[in-house]
């Protein structure tokens, strides 16, 4: 299977070969919405609260059962009392779903198969600033037509970072951060010629 290579100002007269089982795959609308749920849901609820049986103190009988006039009480640490225990308590709560590798890669190659087919997948030699500088940054993406994207490389570039950081809708991920839903909210994705081999090593 054989791609485009984007070159600036339209220019594209050169193909690239790739790995049509992690680009040219059908695409499984269940699949993609289980892994993206998944994703999603990948986070641990925080919000803890005590019961009666685990706020400290209380192990003593405040007053006699009988002849006091006041209401019969066990403990002082009673949800009815303040500073005791919480009725129905929140606990700490994994809201994570189980989704296995073969799932993960195979919605992957949906997506990167579905966004070649709306071309809105993009590969390039390479992108890079040499400062980092946003107004350059800016001119490379507007010879390639785009000015929102996903740009996706190899390895860690701190200038091309601090160059995408202040652009709306525009942000810089390496192949070992990527992640089915940053693929889906981009309009654009810009793969450079390295993160493609890389994602073929990973996903095929």
């Amino acid at each position: 299977m054989e791609l485009v290579l984007a070159g600036p100002n339209g220019a594209s007269n050169q193909n690239v070969t790739v790995f049509p089982t992690v680009f040219g795959r059908e695409f499984n609308e269940a699949l993609v919405h289980q892994v993206v749920t998944a994703y999603l849901s990948d986070r641990v609820r925080t919000v803890a609260q005590k019961t009666r049986a685990e706020v400290r103190g209380g192990g003593r009988k405040p007053w006699r059962q009988k002849g006091t006039g006041n209401a019969r009480a066990g403990t002082i640490r009673s949800p009815l009392w303040r500073g005791g225990g919480k009725t129905f308590a929140a606990e700490n709560r994994d809201c994570s779903q189980k989704v296995n590798k073969k799932m993960y890669r195979g919605a992957m190659c949906a997506i990167l198969s579905e966004l070649v087919r709306q071309n809105r997948l993009l590969i390039v030699e390479g992108i890079a600033c040499e400062q980092p500088k946003t107004k350059t940054l800016l001119t490379q993406l507007a010879n390639y037509g785009i000015r929102e994207a996903l740009i996706v490389t190899t390895d860690w570039d701190s200038n091309l970072y601090l160059s995408a950081r202040n652009i709306p809708k525009v942000d810089v991920k390496q192949v070992s951060n990527l992640d089915p839903v940053s693929l889906i909210k981009f309009e654009k994705v810009l793969l450079t010629l390295g993160a493609v081999r890389k994602l073929e090593e990973a996903l095929a």
